[in-house]
């Protein structure tokens, strides 16, 4: 659980003070010393960030300049560039309409604190909106406009990459990603531009998948992978049934559907996706699982997947970028950086 994973927070650290990102399935928490700040006004879940705003609790009250503002972020993986322009435009503008109800003088120069993982790295428009301070119609991502029209971030100034300001070497900035680089070896590279915008798997990656599939279906009828075998298939790769993307997608295409539901209903009183008694997951159907999975950009969790299954992927390359991020505004100056 949440709890019990992060108790150090609270145990070690002294962290008493934590929220919790209450929509989707990844979800950043901001913790705090309840002993130096108090939350000026509730936590604000927008697209996948989360609006915190803090007082020192030795400061003015009268002093509304000296709120502080987190935006912690968890932008959407995969292609979907537009989509995370839109995420951190939408929360430095929430950001900003907090410090105007709040009364700050000149809320255009709040301090603004912006982090999290951004899914992407220097080539992304979320992160030139944040370091520019707008992006237009021009600018380009996964050969793909990220906005239809300019948007500009209701700042003064740009932000300032919190890790990069005032180095005092020229090493570059360490990567908070090392990971085996499995594009090359994962993705059919026979069509470039159909490989980047609309992948299938290359055939090593397939021959893995048949050979796995045939695991698991080869004592049932017809050499379809049945309820009994998607659960144990489920259980090999995610410890349980019931969780991950490869549930959820399994269920749909082996005939579940969401009952319709109520508008003002709360999504834990909703009935919880099963698998049906009489389904069946067909060879292209579990294909079509791991490709829901590759076009999200969820590479190595397909390859952990391979790797628990015993088929593992020949790994020679390393991938390296920055996708943790984080920024100030111009009216916050970083001391020191622990890395």
């Amino acid at each position: 659980s949440f709890e019990e994973d992060f108790k150090f927070m609270t145990e070690t650290l002294g962290y008493d003070g934590v929220e919790l990102f209450r929509k989707g399935r990844f979800r950043p928490a901001t913790f705090w010393k309840k002993d130096r700040v108090e939350l000026v006004c509730p936590a604000q879940h927008k697209d996948r960030t989360m609006l915190t705003t803090f007082r020192l609790n030795d400061c003015d009250e009268s002093d509304s300049q000296d709120n502080w503002h987190v935006l912690n972020c968890h932008l959407q993986a995969g292609k979907q560039g537009g989509r995370r322009v839109r995420q951190i435009f939408e929360g430095v503008t929430t950001a900003y309409k907090t410090a105007k109800k709040l009364k700050e003088e000149t809320p255009e120069d709040m301090k603004l604190i912006v982090c999290g993982d951004f899914n992407g790295g220097s080539e992304c428009g979320a992160v030139e909106l944040v370091e520019k301070g707008m992006v237009d119609q021009d600018f380009i991502e996964d050969g793909e406009q990220v906005s239809s029209k300019a948007k500009k971030l209701p700042l003064s100034a740009p932000l300032n990459d919190a890790i990069d300001m005032d180095r005092e070497d020229d090493n570059p900035v360490p990567s908070t990603l090392v990971v085996p680089e499995l594009i090359s070896i994962m993705i059919d590279q026979g069509n470039i531009e159909t490989a980047y915008m609309e992948p299938q798997f290359s055939q090593q990656v397939l021959d893995r998948l048949t050979r796995i599939y045939k695991r698991f279906a080869k004592d049932s009828p017809g050499m379809q992978m049945t309820k009994a075998d998607v659960e144990d298939w489920l259980t090999l790769i995610n410890g349980r049934v019931g969780r991950g993307t490869e549930f959820r997608n399994a269920a749909k295409y082996m005939g579940w559907k969401e009952p319709p539901t109520d508008p003002d209903e709360k999504k834990e009183d909703r009935p919880p996706i099963v698998i049906p008694d009489d389904g069946v997951l067909t060879f292209s159907d579990f294909v079509a699982v791991y490709l829901d999975e590759l076009r999200q950009g969820k590479f190595w969790g397909i390859a952990w997947d391979l790797a628990k299954l015993d088929e593992p992927l020949d790994v020679d390359e390393v991938f390296q970028s920055r996708y943790d991020r984080m920024y100030c505004s111009a009216s916050l100056q970083p001391t020191v950086v622990l890395d």
